[in-house]
């Protein structure tokens, strides 16, 4: 009880306070652009919070991943273009919705669903925290190098897998990130990985400088390539408040949606969109008018943002219980513990236990704040879909730079960011996706860290796995490699 009061305690400070009110609102902004993004914003973001001090920053980060899917919700409703990309089945019953006149309901039904989604994540990460935090805490004794290394490496197979038609494309680019995650001078034994003798290759890449890249300046090209969309108005007629009541008529619908993303959210590589796709068949599957899905159901609408938003606060959990991202948002906030001096993973439980609470209760804040301001400002906040995408693009690209030459000082760092931004534009018009070049990055460090420091015990390929907990990850990654080469090849025998 002494973590969880001396959590509340951390977040009553003017700067953390602020924090969650400059990430709530400017995540709702961000998430109402189509285009920008939690991903990209977060990689703005991240060169800032090497200067703020470390719950400052990763409620800044919170709040922007946690809101921005509500403002994401809302050009995917008035003008059927998703904010952010896990808002793109909201589109499917929302815009029916806007286009029947019912623009108004179907922003206050996506946003009590969202509500209700993310409370029920928090509510439940933090009892388990308060229930099994202690048991938990006990796992630092079984975790040794080689089990944080096969954890990780279940994390980079659940993500391949994640990607059902793209597998192929997916591992490729975890294998880049992973490469460009080996770069740099080992600094225990003066070993020199893929430098070529360039001085500014010894560091290694900084992550920070790969994220704003990949994300940031790869989409500020591809706006600034593109044209302005002239998005068509949509009028808000009826009170934001009524989506409230009505939810409690498709109560078994939004518990079940909101269960979906939390355990996704908990499974890493999964997210939102595995979630809002269980979501959306079972809500379909239970749907009395199951033809009305696609044309304005309002069960449809909450099965998809219910679901998305349990995501955030549950993918905490194995970031902080592991110390393994299961995405890319959660995989850049780590870049803030690691400047902290904080490392995810079981021992956290012994030596910053208020810190999680802390987090939890932040992300509680904000869902409360997020829907006070867009029942009061939702007809403003509306408007910011016409920003026309150019001006836009060229917006991010001078943020993203400036942010970049601000970490270190470094011309170098800004043509480091470019030639990934340039990357990351190509890896966009090919419609690949960006996120395991992130994660491969990532957990790639990982990795390496955890097998280069068990060397001296790891022989052979056996002492990886015969230990108790890497063994059973172990079995557990042969499994998902085993019932995902299967549902592959029945799912083409099928389609021939």
């Amino acid at each position: 009880m002494e973590a969880l009061w001396a959590g509340i305690d951390n977040l009553a400070s003017w700067p953390v306070l602020a924090a969650i009110l400059i990430g709530s609102v400017g995540g709702l902004a961000i998430g109402a652009v189509p285009g920008i993004g939690p991903a990209i914003a977060i990689a703005i973001l991240l060169p800032a919070t090497v200067f703020l001090d470390d719950l400052v920053s990763l409620v800044l980060l919170l709040g922007v991943y946690g809101s921005s899917m509500y403002g994401g919700a809302i050009p995917a409703i008035l003008i059927n273009t998703p904010g952010t990309p896990v808002n793109a089945l909201t589109t499917y019953d929302g815009y029916a919705m806007t286009r029947r006149g019912e623009a108004a309901r179907a922003l206050s039904l996506a946003y009590a669903a969202s509500f209700f989604g993310g409370c029920f994540s928090i509510i439940l990460g933090l009892s388990a925290l308060m229930l099994f935090g202690p048991y938990l805490r006990d796992l630092g004794a079984l975790f040794g190098q080689r089990d944080i290394f096969m954890a990780a490496a279940l994390g980079a197979v659940l993500l391949v897998a994640a990607h059902r038609k793209t597998m192929g494309i997916a591992a490729l680019l975890f294998g880049l990130g992973f490469l460009i995650a080996i770069v740099g001078r080992q600094t225990t034994r003066q070993i020199d990985r893929y430098t070529f003798d360039i001085e500014y290759l010894y560091p290694g890449f900084n992550l920070i400088v790969v994220i704003v890249g990949i994300f940031a300046i790869s989409q500020a090209l591809f706006l600034l390539t593109g044209k302005d969309a002239d998005p068509p108005h949509a009028r808000l007629k009826g009170g934001l408040l009524r989506g409230f009541g009505e939810l409690n008529r498709f109560k078994p619908v939004a518990f079940i949606s909101a269960g979906y993303g939390t355990i996704m959210g908990i499974i890493p590589g999964v997210g939102e969109f595995v979630a809002q796709f269980f979501s959306y068949s079972t809500a379909r599957a239970m749907s009395r008018e199951p033809g009305k899905f696609g044309r304005g159901a309002p069960d449809g609408l909450i099965a998809s943002e219910a679901s998305n938003n349990a995501v955030p606060a549950a993918a905490m959990v194995p970031l902080l219980a592991l110390g393994v991202p299961g995405e890319a948002l959660t995989a850049m906030m780590m870049v803030v513990f690691f400047d902290a001096g904080i490392k995810p993973g079981p021992d956290i439980f012994d030596n910053n236990p208020d810190f999680l609470f802390s987090l939890f209760f932040a992300l509680l804040i904000i869902n409360v704040l997020v829907v006070m301001t867009l029942l009061i400002s939702t007809r403003h906040i509306a408007r910011i879909i016409y920003i026309p995408t150019r001006l836009l693009g060229a917006f991010i690209l001078i943020l993203a730079f400036v942010g970049v030459f601000s970490i270190r000082n470094s011309f170098t760092d800004c043509m480091f960011a470019a030639g990934f931004g340039f990357l990351g534009f190509i890896l966009r018009r090919l419609d690949w996706p960006l996120v395991p070049i992130v994660l491969g990055l990532v957990l790639g460090s990982i990795m390496i860290e955890k097998l280069t420091a068990g060397s001296g015990q790891i022989k052979t390929v056996v002492d990886l796995v015969n230990r108790p907990v890497s063994g059973t990850l172990f079995v557990v990654i042969l499994i998902v490699i085993g019932v995902t080469v299967f549902t592959s090849l029945r799912t083409r025998r099928f389609e021939h």
